[in-house]
C-alpha cells in the first residue's frame, strides 16, 4: 500500500506542492534561505522514496559517487544562488524597457519563466551533442552508471554555466524579477530530482508532455543511435519540433544500458571529472558519433 502511495503522489508532491511552497515562501516575503532549505528537505526526502518505492534497486547502491554528486551540487547551487544575486546588477546594465509581466501572479510567471527557459537549455543541450568542445564539458553529466534523484544535479559547471546562460538570458532581457528567478531556480533542482528519479511513479499521459524519467532514461543510453534523444528539461516540447521525441514502454533500462559507450573509464572522482574535459584524448567522440 505504502508502495503505491509513493508512487502515485511522487510526481504531484515535486511538481506541484514543491513548486508551491517555493511560491508561498516568496510571496509572503520570507527570506530566500528557506528556500534552500526547502530544496534541501526535497533532496532527502527523494532519497527516503527511492528506496521505499525504487524503479531499480541497483540504482540505489552507491558506485562511491555520492560525495562526488554532493560537490557537483554544492558548486553548481552556489553558482545559481549568485547568479540570482547579480540579478539587480544584470539589469542595471541593460538599457532597454522590461516587458516582463510583473503584475501577473507569481505562479503565472514562474509558468512563463518555465517555459521560455525550457526552449533555450533544451537548445543547448541537443547543441551539447553536436559540437565537440560543449560534448566534453556535458559529457560528465552522461558519465553516471546509475540514475537517482540527486545525480540529476551532477553537471560540470562550465557546461551549467552554458546551460543557464542559454536559458535565462531571454529572461533577464525581458526584465525578470530576483523573486521569479529564485522560484525557477528551485523549480529546475526540482525537476531535476524528478528527471533522474529512482522512483517508479506514475505518469499517465504527462510522459508524452513532461520531460521526467521515464522518458529521461533513454537520454542516457550509451549510444547515440538510442540516446540521442529527449534532451528537454522541464518538456518534451522542443524535441517535438526537434523531432528527438523518443519513448518505449516495452523497454527496461538498467545500470549496464546507461553511461557513454566509448568511455567507459571515464574518470569519477570530482576534481578529475572538471579537468577531464580539458585533457589530450587519443580517440574521442561525441554521442552522435559513437
Amino acid at each position: 500500500m505504502l508502495n503505491f502511495l509513493i508512487r502515485l503522489f511522487y510526481l504531484p508532491l515535486f511538481l506541484i506542492v514543491g513548486n508551491a511552497l517555493a511560491i508561498f515562501i516568496v510571496q509572503a516575503g520570507y527570506s530566500k534561505g528557506w528556500l534552500f532549505l526547502l530544496v534541501s528537505a526535497f533532496i532527502v526526502l527523494a532519497f527516503l522514496l527511492e528506496r521505499a518505492a525504487p524503479y531499480d534497486a541497483a540504482f540505489n547502491e552507491s558506485h562511491a559517487d555520492r560525495i562526488r554528486d554532493f560537490f557537483h551540487f554544492l558548486v553548481n547551487e552556489i553558482s545559481n544562488v549568485l547568479g540570482v544575486l547579480a540579478v539587480p546588477l544584470i539589469a542595471g546594465l541593460i538599457a532597454i524597457p522590461s516587458v516582463w509581466p510583473h503584475v501577473w501572479p507569481l505562479w503565472q510567471q514562474l509558468l512563463l519563466a518555465v517555459l521560455i527557459a525550457d526552449v533555450g537549455i533544451t537548445l543547448a543541450h541537443y547543441a551539447s551533442h553536436r559540437i565537440d568542445v560543449l560534448w566534453r564539458l556535458h559529457a560528465v553529466h552522461h558519465s553516471v552508471k546509475r540514475m537517482y534523484g540527486f545525480n540529476g544535479l551532477m553537471k560540470h559547471p562550465l557546461h551549467q554555466f552554458i546551460e543557464t546562460l542559454a536559458g535565462t538570458s531571454p529572461l533577464l532581457l525581458m526584465g525578470i524579477s530576483q523573486d521569479v528567478l529564485s522560484l525557477l531556480i528551485v523549480a529546475v533542482v526540482l525537476q531535476l530530482l524528478l528527471q533522474h528519479s529512482n522512483v517508479a511513479y506514475f505518469t499517465g499521459p504527462l510522459k508524452f508532455l513532461l520531460a521526467i524519467n521515464v522518458v529521461h532514461r533513454f537520454h542516457h543510453l550509451k549510444t547515440a543511435e538510442e540516446g540521442d534523444v529527449n534532451f528537454g528539461l522541464f518538456t518534451n516540447l522542443t524535441d517535438y519540433f526537434l523531432g528527438t521525441v523518443y519513448y518505449d514502454r516495452r523497454r527496461v533500462i538498467g545500470s549496464d544500458d546507461i553511461g557513454i559507450g566509448d568511455q567507459p573509464d571515464y574518470p569519477t572522482g570530482y576534481l578529475s571529472q572538471l579537468i577531464q574535459p580539458f585533457r589530450k584524448q587519443k580517440t574521442y567522440s561525441r554521442p552522435s558519433e559513437a
